[in-house]
């Protein structure tokens, strides 16, 4: 297949043709040329879109999918699709499925369902068996099989011995460990952040102490045993603060965003719509903007939508019953786009994510290996149910403005669009 990519502006830093307008020819997967103009051939798939624009495939690298065990909320196949018109060209899919994903055997089966789609599929295995915090997962063996990293979703390691254990045996084989930044004790049973809107709504709080006093020890902790730590989902300004003095002392540190914390704050509580409830909480319009100074420095490595979906069953309830999570693959570069500037975030969707995860990132350059995501930046919007492509509805950005949309991908020499 020969696709050619008209009037493109391209967006890679590593590339000679950063913000240069270029039209693009592929051929069988690979970039064949890149011209100010290339003649169309009758046999050419030609892709002409309104401003559009091209970076380096974007990579999601928190992403929930319900199979195995809950595919009423969403099938591999089914994800991996909305991923792909979405703009994302790789995920890393958690293992809260049914069974967990914590043996080599579960990783495998993730790997081979996700054979032959545009978008690439990266197991992240659980670190405990059944992510019960209790006993380490065969670590080792699942990243033979094909395990990118090792976390137990949404769940702290709260065992301190566990996790330096982990961060000390992980380092044989250069495994990369996540650890929810949450201290359960502190946490209680708070659905929201604690502070002004908590105490209004008479919301139990979970307080921002409960993620800091978890970054700390897992710090102390990685300084101790050495190895490769990725903090997920951080939300408040004093994390932002931790990191960024522990990667001055050299720490190999790494932590991620979502869309929705970069975004929204808990002032959204006052509906009490379950769509906002999440974990971890929204938290203040302080912590929002200390997380989006935290893009912008650099401190904060990578932007994820943090893609979870959940049926309505669970999810349209009282907001303390309702389950948490929100969908984000579809809202996630348009929620981004509307707080920041392009420059300032596309690494947190492309190269920066992929060195994390230890995968390759291709420039966009003659002779590379096409994994493109092709979008337009400047097309504003309200976000509607009608733009939801996955399974489950629920996502905290509807009745939202957004800026940019994905058009889609082309990777794997599969052009998907929108």
């Amino acid at each position: 297949m020969t696709t050619l990519l008209k009037s493109a502006t391209i967006i890679d830093t590593s590339s000679p043709y950063h913000n240069q307008q270029k039209d693009i020819l592929i051929h069988n997967g690979i970039i064949q040329e890149i011209a100010d103009s290339i003649n169309s051939n009758d046999d050419y798939n030609v892709v002409n879109l309104e401003n559009l624009h091209v970076s380096c495939g974007w990579f999601d690298t928190s992403v929930s999918l319900g199979e195995p065990g809950f595919e009423e909320r969403e099938t591999i196949k089914k994800g991996l699709e909305v991923a792909a018109k979405s703009g994302f060209t790789t995920v890393a899919v958690n293992p809260n499925s049914n069974p967990i994903i914590d043996n080599k055997a579960s990783v495998e089966f993730l790997l081979n369902q996700a054979n032959g789609f545009a978008t690439n599929l990266y197991p992240i295995a659980a670190l405990t068996q059944k992510s019960k915090g209790v006993e380490m997962a065969e670590l080792y063996d699942m990243q033979q099989s094909g395990a990118i990293a090792f976390g137990d979703y949404n769940k702290p390691v709260e065992n301190d011995n566990l996790l330096k254990i982990a961060l000390l045996y992980a380092q044989n084989f250069d495994g990369l460990v996540l650890s929810f930044p949450k201290n359960n004790s502190i946490a209680g049973e708070g659905i929201a952040n604690e502070g002004v809107n908590s105490t209004k709504l008479g919301l139990k709080g979970n307080p921002a102490l409960a993620e800091e006093i978890q970054i700390a020890r897992d710090l102390f902790l990685l300084e101790y045993t050495g190895g490769r730590l990725h903090i997920p989902t951080i939300t408040t300004g004093k994390s932002v603060a931790l990191i960024k003095e522990a990667k001055k002392k050299g720490l190999n540190v790494t932590c991620s965003v979502t869309a929705h914390h970069l975004t929204l704050s808990d002032d959204e509580l006052h509906g009490f719509d379950s769509n906002f409830k999440i974990n971890p909480p929204l938290r203040t319009n302080s912590d929002v903007k200390s997380l989006q100074e935290g893009i912008k420095s650099g401190v904060i490595d990578i932007i994820t939508s943090d893609h979870n979906p959940i049926d309505i069953e669970h999810k349209k309830l009282e907001f303390s019953e309702a389950k948490d999570g929100t969908i984000g693959f579809e809202s996630a570069f348009g929620a981004i786009n509307s707080v920041l500037e392009l420059n300032d975030f596309i690494e947190n969707l492309t190269s920066k994510p992929k060195s994390v995860f230890g995968l390759e990132n291709y420039s966009i350059i003659e002779n590379n290996k096409a994994e493109i995501t092709l979008f337009n930046p400047e097309n504003s919007y309200v976000f509607t149910k009608k733009d939801i492509l996955s399974t489950s509805k629920n996502s905290a950005f509807l009745d939202k403005k957004l800026k940019g949309k994905a058009y889609g991908i082309y990777a794997n020499n599969q052009l998907i669009l929108n």
